[in-house]
């Protein structure tokens, strides 16, 4: 049996624990510590670029390794939004878990606005 990482969803818990174990760390050693380190707007405006990007390559349709790539850069891009705000991984996951079995038009619709 190999060390290989595992291929299903347990990979974003432990990207976010690489990513929060890179606070503070020297930003010329990790790509992840200098994203930190330029403070949350710059991060959200990173995640965002990410997130238009990912969208071009869904609206294209023309290169499914391109929206794979970009998808990828997003959820980096989110974990590192998360490890930012102290969001962790399992809070979201309770989120959705309780949206589950809910009617999206009725979730939102019960949102406060």
């Amino acid at each position: 049996m190999t060390d290989a990482p595992r291929l299903d969803a347990t990979v974003l818990d432990r990207l976010w624990e690489t990513v929060e174990s890179r606070r503070g760390a020297d930003p010329a050693f990790s790509h992840s510590a200098r994203l930190l380190s330029r403070g949350t707007p710059k991060i959200a405006q990173k995640f965002g670029e990410e997130a238009v990007e990912c969208v071009i390559e869904a609206v294209r349709g023309e290169d499914r390794a391109a929206l794979i790539a970009e998808s990828a850069d997003v959820l980096f891009h989110l974990m590192v939004l998360w490890v930012d705000a102290k969001v962790r991984p399992e809070e979201v996951w309770a989120e959705l878990a309780r949206r589950e079995g809910i009617s999206g038009i009725a979730e939102k619709a019960s949102r406060p606005r």
